[in-house]
């Protein structure tokens, strides 16, 4: 709240109405009032003026990192908007989470969960694959493994493909909200994960929905998660790391244990005190 001339409220001269509303965590940062959804709730505007607009950025979980040769998980969409508009009412916030890993040669991980803030929908990573089962598109697409060599299909304006198995034992990266996922190398090297985005709704800047890595058969050889939370891809016999919870980055792939889960997504909104 702005005081004027003998303490009048600033806004009230000037016919300005705040919006005013509860859900999820609420902090302040350069005159601006922000709430983080790093789980399910609503967020409930008490008040708006007419025309009332909002900053949101809204991420889906990572999907799943792949084994055997396994990719990396594709990093959850993402979705940015300066003036999403509302009004005084409660509109219900999910924060997808992150899909699962592969584990070993005979199960097939997921792809992560969509996030949703009203109109805007943010679509789940795609995961990475089994030996017998491609890669998937998601927000960002998984990266491919051994023996599916493309990797999955990024969403238009949310993300991008995961990067594509060489043929020689190199996974592709998962792909990240900035960049397709990097292909796998000679010498069995996992691609890196696609970098994601960053930006600055939260009152500092932080990166989104990187891919994953790949899994690689050497200490040197696995490929390392995008910027934005993609985990990095297990070296043998290592299992792939995690994407970062509430980033939506995609999970590392192993080269021929474990793919590991995509991070969780979050949702954040603000807009001027």
């Amino acid at each position: 709240m702005i005081l004027g001339i003998n303490g009048i409220i600033a806004s009230s001269i000037s016919g300005i109405v705040p919006i005013t509303a509860t859900g999820g965590t609420i902090t302040f940062s350069g005159g601006r009032t922000i709430h983080t959804f790093t789980s399910s709730g609503t967020f409930n505007v008490t008040s708006a003026p007419s025309g009332a607009t909002v900053e949101a950025l809204v991420i889906a979980g990572g999907g799943g990192g792949g084994s055997y040769a396994g990719g990396g998980g594709g990093a959850g969409g993402l979705l940015y908007t300066a003036a999403k508009s509302i009004s005084a009412t409660a509109y219900a916030i999910t924060v997808g989470s992150g899909g699962a890993g592969t584990v070993g040669f005979g199960s097939q991980g997921t792809n992560g969960n969509n996030s949703v803030f009203d109109t805007l929908t943010a679509i789940g990573g795609g995961r990475s694959n089994i030996q017998t089962t491609g890669p998937s598109s998601g927000g960002s697409g998984g990266g491919g493994g051994a023996f599916t060599f493309a990797g999955g299909a990024g969403t238009a304006g949310q993300g991008f493909a995961g990067g594509t198995f060489n043929g020689t034992g190199g996974g592709g990266g998962g792909g990240g909200a900035s960049q397709v996922g990097f292909d796998g190398a000679t010498l069995n090297k996992g691609g890196n994960g696609g970098d994601g985005l960053a930006y600055s709704i939260s009152g500092s800047s932080v990166y989104y929905s990187g891919g994953g890595g790949a899994g690689g058969s050497a200490p040197t050889s696995a490929g390392n998660g995008g910027l934005g939370g993609g985990g990095n891809g297990g070296t043998q016999p290592a299992n792939g790391v995690s994407g970062t919870a509430n980033t939506g980055g995609g999970g590392g792939g192993s080269w021929i244990n474990n793919g590991a889960s995509g991070g969780s997504g979050i949702v954040i909104i603000s807009y001027p005190t």
